[in-house]
C-alpha cells in the first residue's frame, strides 16, 4: 500500500521538537516531514509557503497555529489535501480580549523582554500538573528561544489577522481528525466540538490530562492517533 506523505505544521513558537516522537515513530510508515512556520507574516503567505515545499498530494496535520494554517492550505488546494488533523486548534478568529493579549506579547518582544514570553504562556499551553515538569517546561521553552522575538512577532500579527474559518468548515471534504486536551485552556473542548460538528466526515477525540500541547503532554496517545488516522 502507497501511503500519502504526512506534513505537520506546528504552532506559535513551536519547531520541529514538537512533533518529536510522532515523526520518529511515524516515520516507520512513510514521509513524514515539519514545515517552517517562522519566516511569514501572513496565514495566507503560511500556507503558500508549505503547499510550495509539499508533495502534490498529502495528508496534514497542523496543531493551534498550525492548525489554522491547515484550513487555509484546505481553502487555497483543496484538492492537495489526502486527509487533515486538527490539534489544539480553532477555526474562530481572535476576539478582542485575545487580540490585546497578542498585542502586549508583541510588544514585550519588542522591548528586549522576549525571555519573558514563553514564561508568561506556560499556564496556558501545558496541564497544571505539568508546570513543574522540567524536562517538557525545557523542552517548551528552549522551542519558544530557537524561534526568537522576529518570529514570534510575525506569527502573531498572522493570527492576529487570521479569517473566520468556521463558514468553509463545511466544505472539507477529507478525513478529519479533530483531536484536543480536555485541560486545554486556549483552545477548549467546546471550540473542538464546534469544528468536528461542522466538518462532514470529522472524527472528535479529547484526551484526559492534557492541556494545549497534546504532543508533548500526550505523545503516545497522539501517536497512536495519527497513526491510526493515516494509515487507515
Amino acid at each position: 500500500m502507497t501511503v500519502t506523505p504526512l506534513m505537520l505544521l506546528p504552532g506559535l513558537l513551536c519547531d520541529r521538537r514538537l512533533f518529536a516522537q510522532q515523526t520518529a515513530e511515524l516515520a516507520h510508515h512513510g514521509t513524514v516531514a515539519v514545515a517552517d512556520l517562522t519566516s511569514a507574516d501572513s496565514i495566507a503567505a503560511m500556507a503558500g509557503h508549505v503547499l510550495a515545499t509539499a508533495p502534490p498530494r498529502f495528508a496534514l496535520a497542523g496543531l493551534s497555529m498550525g492548525g489554522v494554517v491547515a484550513l487555509e492550505i484546505l481553502r487555497q488546494a483543496p484538492g492537495r489535501v489526502d486527509r487533515l488533523a486538527l490539534i489544539d486548534t480553532q477555526a474562530r478568529p481572535d476576539d478582542a480580549a485575545a487580540r490585546e493579549r497578542r498585542l502586549a506579547l508583541i510588544e514585550l518582544a519588542r522591548s528586549g523582554a522576549f525571555r519573558s514570553v514563553p514564561q508568561r504562556l506556560l499556564s496556558l499551553l501545558v496541564h497544571p500538573d505539568r508546570l513543574a515538569d522540567v524536562a517538557l517546561v525545557t523542552a517548551v521553552v528552549a522551542m519558544a528561544e530557537a524561534v526568537g522575538p522576529d518570529a514570534f512577532i510575525r506569527q502573531q500579527t498572522a493570527l492576529i489577522g487570521r479569517i473566520d474559518s468556521r463558514p468553509t468548515l463545511p466544505a472539507i471534504a477529507c478525513p478529519t481528525l479533530v483531536l484536543a486536551g480536555r485541560q486545554d485552556a486556549l483552545t477548549p473542548p467546546p471550540v473542538q466540538e464546534e469544528m468536528a460538528a461542522a466538518i462532514p466526515d470529522a472524527t472528535l477525540v479529547i484526551l484526559s490530562r492534557c492541556g494545549h500541547l497534546a504532543p508533548l503532554e500526550r505523545p503516545d496517545a497522539v501517536t497512536r492517533l495519527l497513526r491510526d488516522w493515516w494509515l487507515h
